[in-house]
C-alpha cells in the first residue's frame, strides 16, 4: 500500500519509546502495541483515546487519566506501532486496521465506546467510526480534514514514485474523511484551537460540516495552538467534553 511507503513513515510520524505505567499488550498481528487500560469496575462508558503525533502513551497518564475519572468513564489510551515501547513502525495505512484488534482490547462494546481522536489520532478515531458505527460519541480535538494536505507537506508524489493523481487516488480510497464523516450519525464534538497554525481551523470546520450526526458540536477554543490548546483553555476544554459525555443516551 502505498501509505505505508517507508519515506511516509520516516517524515510523517514522531514516534517516542517512552513506555506507560502496567502497560496492556495488544496483539495487532505479529506486533505488540503497549496501551493502557484504566478501569474503575461498573458498567461504566469508557474514553478509547488516539493520541497525536509526537506524543505516546505515558504523556497522558495521570492529569489526563484523572481528568477521565472525574467524568465517571472508564479509559482506553491506544498506542500506536513504534511508539512507546510498542513493536514494528508506523504505517499510515497498515495501523488503519489496528483499531480492530484495539476495539476488542477495551473489553466493552462500540455503543459503551466514545472515540477520542487528537491530531494524527482523528484519522484512526475517523476510521473506526466506519467499522463500529454504533460507538456512544466521538470527539475530534486538533482533528485532520485533509490527511493528503498534511501528507503533501513532508512529501512529494514524484519522491514515492507516482503522480499527483496516483496519490491523490490512493489517499482518498483509504482517508477519504468527508465520506466517512457523512456516514456517521452518532453525536460527535468538534474541539480546536482559534490560534492552530499548524493545522488550521478550518480542518475542524470541515470535519463538523460533513459529520450527519443530528447531535454535533464544533467549539473554536480562543486561547491557545495546536499543542497547548488544553493548557490554555482548561475550563473550556474540559466542560465541553463534560456536557457532550452528560448529553449521551446511557
Amino acid at each position: 500500500m502505498l501509505l505505508d511507503h517507508p519515506l511516509i513513515s520516516a517524515r510523517y510520524f514522531f514516534p517516542r519509546d517512552d513506555q506507560p505505567e502496567q502497560p496492556l499488550a495488544v496483539d495487532v498481528g505479529g506486533v505488540t502495541l503497549m496501551c493502557r487500560r484504566v478501569v474503575h469496575g461498573g458498567e461504566r462508558s469508557m474514553l478509547l483515546c488516539f493520541h497525536g503525533n509526537g506524543e505516546v502513551v505515558a504523556d497522558h497518564a495521570h492529569g489526563f487519566e484523572a481528568r477521565v475519572a472525574d467524568l465517571g468513564l472508564d479509559l482506553f489510551l491506544a498506542e500506536y506501532r513504534g511508539y512507546g515501547g510498542s513493536g514494528g513502525q508506523p504505517q499510515l495505512g497498515a495501523m488503519l486496521a489496528d483499531v480492530d484488534p484495539i476495539v476488542a482490547a477495551t473489553e466493552v462494546p462500540p455503543e459503551r465506546l466514545i472515540v477520542f481522536g487528537r491530531s494524527l489520532g482523528s484519522i484512526y478515531a475517523i476510521e473506526l467510526t466506519q467499522r463500529y458505527p454504533n460507538i456512544a460519541g466521538l470527539i475530534l480535538e486538533s482533528g485532520i480534514a485533509s490527511p493528503l494536505e498534511r501528507l503533501l507537506l513532508r512529501v512529494t508524489p514524484a519522491e514515492l514514485g507516482v503522480t499527483r493523481a496516483a496519490m491523490e487516488a490512493e489517499v482518498t480510497r483509504h482517508l477519504d474523511h468527508e465520506r466517512k464523516l457523512s456516514a456517521y450519525r452518532g453525536p460527535l464534538l468538534v474541539l480546536h484551537a482559534a490560534g492552530d497554525h499548524l493545522v488550521d481551523v478550518s480542518h475542524a470546520e470541515r470535519n463538523h460540516a460533513w459529520a450527519s450526526s443530528e447531535h454535533k458540536t464544533l467549539r473554536i477554543l480562543p486561547r491557545g495552538d495546536h499543542n497547548s490548546i488544553e493548557v490554555h483553555n482548561r475550563t473550556a476544554y474540559w466542560g465541553a467534553i463534560a456536557e457532550f459525555v452528560a448529553a449521551l443516551p446511557r
